[in-house]
């Protein structure tokens, strides 16, 4: 097994993990999959800024869990939900890093959704 590298925040790719007491509600099919105030935006380099939201802010009877994994090497390994009632397009719709890195801990137990993947991420 190859070891994997593990890449600390810096100012050549800053990350910042801050709370979001915005109303995000999150849609697919025209169910709402996700409504929260207490989420968290990671801001990460040049990315655009990420809206995670706490798993128990998810209606997860919605979700299924999917057999992909992916690795960053700043965040940690990441595994999927998808959404069915979004068909194809909502494979894979969303990420969580259940055990992440020191540097971003603040995520564990909190979600994120691709933008394509659902209908909307409505932040009010």
């Amino acid at each position: 097994m190859t070891d994997r590298p593990v890449l600390q925040p810096s100012p050549e790719h800053p990350i910042t993990v801050t709370p979001n007491s915005a109303r995000i509600v999150v849609t697919v099919a025209g169910k709402v999959v996700a409504e929260t105030r207490r989420a968290l935006t990671l801001r990460e380099a040049t990315y655009p800024p990420v809206q995670y939201i706490p798993i128990d802010d998810v209606d997860k009877t919605l979700l299924e869990r999917t057999e992909t994994h992916t690795y960053c090497p700043f965040k940690g390994e990441a595994s999927y939900y998808s959404i069915p009632l979004g068909a194809e397009r909502s494979t894979d719709a969303i990420w969580v890093y259940e055990q992440p890195h020191a540097a971003v801990s603040q995520i564990k137990d909190h979600v994120a959704f691709y933008p394509d993947r659902v209908d909307a991420i409505d932040v009010e």
